[in-house]
Parts: C-alpha cells; sequence; structure tokens
C-alpha cells in the first residue's frame, strides 16, 4: 500500500481528527475546566499549524503571496471550500469563501463548538508559519455563523 496521510484529503482528515478529538476535549473539559483545556487544545492547534505553514512552503516551492496563491486549493480538494478570489496580485490576495464543508461538517457530527477551535483556528497560525511577514485579516466566519469567510492576506509593511 503506497497511500500515506498526505494522500487523504484535508476535509477528511479534519473529520477523522475531530471525531477522536471532540470528545477528549469534552471530556477534558469537564474534568479540567473548559478554559484551562480550550487553552491547551490552543497551543496544540497553533504548534501543528505553524509546522504545517512550513510544509506548505517547502510544497509551493516558496514563501511568497504568489506560493500563497498556488496553495489555496488544496484547502478546497474534496469540495472543502468554494471560495471567490476577489483581488490578487504582488501586495495582496483577497478572497471569500461561500461553503464550508468543514463548518458544515463540525455541524453534522454535533460538535459544532469545536470547528473554530479545530479548524478556523489554525489559519493564523499556518500564515505564520508559512511566511511570517504576511498578515492574515479576517472578519468573519461561516463557522461562527457569518454567510461567507473574509480573508485578505497582505505583506507587513
Amino acid at each position: 500500500m503506497t497511500e500515506d496521510i498526505n494522500s487523504v484529503n484535508m476535509l477528511v482528515r479534519r473529520e477523522i481528527e475531530s471525531l477522536i478529538a471532540g470528545p477528549m476535549i469534552k471530556a477534558f473539559g469537564e474534568e479540567f475546566g473548559k478554559a484551562k483545556t480550550e487553552a491547551v487544545i490552543k497551543k496544540v492547534i497553533k504548534d501543528l499549524a505553524v509546522e504545517s505553514g512550513k510544509m506548505l512552503a517547502a510544497f509551493t516551492g516558496g514563501n511568497e503571496l504568489s506560493d500563497l496563491e498556488k496553495g489555496l486549493p488544496l484547502f478546497a480538494q474534496g469540495g472543502a471550500l468554494e471560495f471567490e478570489l476577489v483581488e490578487a496580485d504582488s501586495e495582496k490576495i483577497s478572497m471569500n469563501v461561500t461553503r464550508c464543508r468543514y463548518a458544515e461538517m463540525y455541524k453534522k457530527n454535533g460538535m459544532p463548538e469545536f470547528g473554530y477551535l479545530l479548524s478556523c483556528g489554525r489559519d493564523y497560525a499556518l500564515i505564520e508559519g508559512f511566511n511570517p511577514d504576511i498578515i492574515l485579516t479576517r472578519t468573519q466566519t461561516i463557522m461562527e455563523g457569518a454567510n461567507c469567510c473574509d480573508f485578505c492576506f497582505s505583506l507587513r509593511k
């Protein structure tokens, strides 16, 4: 068998992770308190996402905005995201995610409260690992009830 974890699309990987992590987060929250549990989870997720950002830069062959733009389809594999590119140039990429199957999956599996923690919460740290001179700005997410996620990636000045 030649398949490895990287041959599984991101949506399926997040679902597998959530089916394990969700019950554990609930149990740890009951045992140690929600705030303490979420603080630990956020740290773990951040560390994992920074490493993912470094791997994304290696995969795309660079860490410039143009390389990030090349990598965006990876997150939409298997129809996980539907997005429209609003603007893309050498200083800025803006896009709106109009459908998020990650949010749909967390809701379907009865754990919408963990979607932002386990998925959306990765985005800033992923960009930090990809290139710390790129700033991600986002004011809303589908996971939190908005009709779209508004991403803007720009260079630090």
